[in-house]
């Protein structure tokens, strides 16, 4: 009997989606930052063995959306939970049990729905002597909730509780045939998984509100005889924010571009020239045009 499926990932941002489906197939899918709503799109990745392939599907946090690009986030997230064989929504230790029950009764799911709690590690730490029976005691608030089939602890960064997770969804998965072939890690190409990564490299070295004004559009990308080369266009929303990027005499953007270099060149197994530009495209994220351009789509 050979199971496959779709099971997307849902929660609120900085729950911990990306980790955990970058843990499940064992390479960096998704972009990973301290930061919340770091992921944009939905990103599959596929996990495949001799009696099972499981298409998981990471999307961006639940929230309420302030403008356009955040109203396409959360169609891609609703888009992803109607393709779903099963839903797995994430939470983690600082969500309120009221709000998971909440969040979930109102996506009225026509699918099967697993709860998994994340950082479950941090309650342990904290609970010291009696670490086991504090955690007993924090599930218990998640009995009787008709609205999922199973709940489970885990820590998506330790690895602890996979196994279990796992198990739980494989037996859910409707019986089918691979929807992939089974050496293949994701649906994106590379360009889009550069795009990422160039800027996962602006989360983490800038501050406040550049990150959620920046988009990243790949211009070309060369596999050469000696090496690949990439042009990108970082994409802000006014002038001011792209001299943030350029840095002083560009330092900022020489040490994203080195950063993103040094990523591309560890997945892709060759040396990488990068070409980084800044263009200043006023309101970009409130206009369907730009949008639609630079891959935002449900």
């Amino acid at each position: 009997m050979f199971r496959s499926g779709f099971v997307s990932i849902i929660g609120r941002p900085n729950v911990g989606k990306s980790t955990l489906m970058n843990r499940f197939v064992g390479e960096k899918i998704s972009i990973v930052t301290p930061k919340a709503q770091t992921t944009r799109h939905r990103i599959a990745g596929i996990l495949s063995s001799e009696n099972y392939q499981i298409v998981f599907i990471d999307t961006p946090g639940i929230l309420d959306p302030a403008y356009k690009l955040q109203e396409k986030m959360m169609e891609a997230m609703h888009k992803a939970v109607q393709d779903a064989d099963v839903v797995l929504y994430l939470t983690d230790i600082t969500e309120s049990p009221d709000e998971v029950k909440s969040r979930i009764s109102s996506l009225q799911l026509q699918v099967p729905c697993m709860l998994a709690i994340n950082k479950i590690d941090l309650l342990k730490s904290a609970a010291g002597e009696d670490k086991e029976q504090t955690v007993e005691s924090f599930l218990q608030a998640y009995q009787a909730f008709p609205a999922v089939v199973k709940i489970l602890p885990i820590s998506a960064q330790e690895g602890w509780g996979l196994d279990q997770l796992l198990a739980a969804l494989i037996e859910y998965l409707p019986e089918g045939q691979p929807y992939y072939p089974t050496d293949e890690l994701t649906d994106k190409p590379m360009r889009f998984i550069v795009a990422e990564i160039i800027r996962e490299k602006i989360f983490l070295l800038t501050r406040e509100e550049i990150p959620y004004h920046t988009a990243v559009v790949i211009q070309s990308y060369e596999d050469k005889e000696t090496l690949t080369r990439i042009r990108a266009e970082i994409i802000v929303s006014r002038e001011s924010q792209k001299g943030i990027i350029l840095g002083e005499k560009g330092r900022m953007i020489r040490e994203i571009g080195r950063l993103a270099r040094e990523e591309i060149e560890q997945m892709i197994g060759r040396k990488v020239f990068l070409e980084l530009f800044v263009k200043v495209r006023p309101g970009w994220r409130e206009n369907d045009r730009f949008l639609s351009s630079f891959g935002y789509t449900p």
